[in-house]
């Protein structure tokens, strides 16, 4: 194979059958503090795929996520958080997972190792070279994925790999691989832990620099949020009241006149 497969050696942990529940607990969340440092050593790939994403997006580019199981549903989770948190049309952060839609709450047999139905599901979106691919495996050795960055790249797109087995196919066939190497999973092979959690910590970091670096915070809040329940009301009217130093009914009024807080800000601030 020309690696070691991390994510299948043996827990560090015997046993697990034969733990009280609390010591099960504490032996989790030992793994767990494992996980932010592994990422921390990713930060200078997750740098250049975050500006090479700003640098597109200024041109209309778009941020695919592909992946199967855990990973394809971890990258469904973040492209659906960009456009209530940031107001960015759901076309430009798309998630795509192996079976379709159906396999977001339930396992679609043999889907992920359909190694062409990755790129069929990009071509749906008409692709083109100022979108950035990136392909989430815990193993990096899944053929959806696989075949989809392979393709993506193929045809002059920019491709990332986020995986937990350094040195993977997956690492090896994008242009920018970032791997997390967390060490065995508390239950052996059991990939939705520790590197489920780091790829929704690597998500989160690529998709928030991202919104920031094209304008979409302000300070340090979500200036462009859909104001689309109470508490996201209650919430951009704060931000006006701190930004603007008024009280909370003046605010609300300047948040329902101009419908946004970044509009209310810039507006008044003029």
């Amino acid at each position: 194979m020309g690696y070691i497969k991390i994510t299948e050696t043996p827990s560090h942990h015997e046993g697990l059958d034969m733990m009280d529940t609390q010591t099960i607990l504490t032996k989790m969340n030992l793994e767990d503090r494992k996980v932010a440092e592994a990422v921390a050593l990713a930060i200078p790939q997750i740098t250049l795929l975050v500006d090479a994403l700003a640098e597109r997006f200024d041109k209309g580019g778009r941020l695919f996520y592909i992946g199967a199981g855990t990973s394809g549903r971890l990258g469904i989770l973040d492209a659906s958080e960009i456009p209530p948190t940031y107001g960015m049309p759901h076309s430009r952060v798309v998630g795509l997972i192996a079976g379709g839609d159906t396999a977001i709450r339930k396992s679609v047999e043999n889907a992920e190792d359909d190694r062409q139905q990755a790129w069929k599901d990009l071509m749906v979106h008409d692709i083109n070279k100022q979108d950035v691919v990136v392909g989430i495996a815990a193993s990096g050795t899944t053929p959806y994925v696989l075949g989809g960055v392979e393709e993506a790249k193929k045809n002059g797109l920019l491709t990332a790999g986020i995986t937990n087995n350094p040195g993977s196919p997956l690492a090896l066939a994008t242009d920018i691989a970032i791997e997390i190497n967390v060490g065995p999973e508390f239950v052996t092979g059991s990939t939705r832990m520790k590197s489920g959690t780091s790829q929704k910590l690597v998500l989160n970091m690529i998709s928030t620099a991202l919104m920031i670096k094209i304008g979409r915070v302000k300070g340090n809040k979500m200036v462009n949020m859909q104001l689309s329940n109470t508490k996201l009301v209650d919430r951009g009217v704060r931000y006006v009241m701190e930004g603007l130093g008024l009280d909370y009914k003046e605010a609300e009024q300047l948040l329902q006149k101009y419908g946004s807080v970044k509009k209310a800000l810039d507006t008044h601030k003029k």
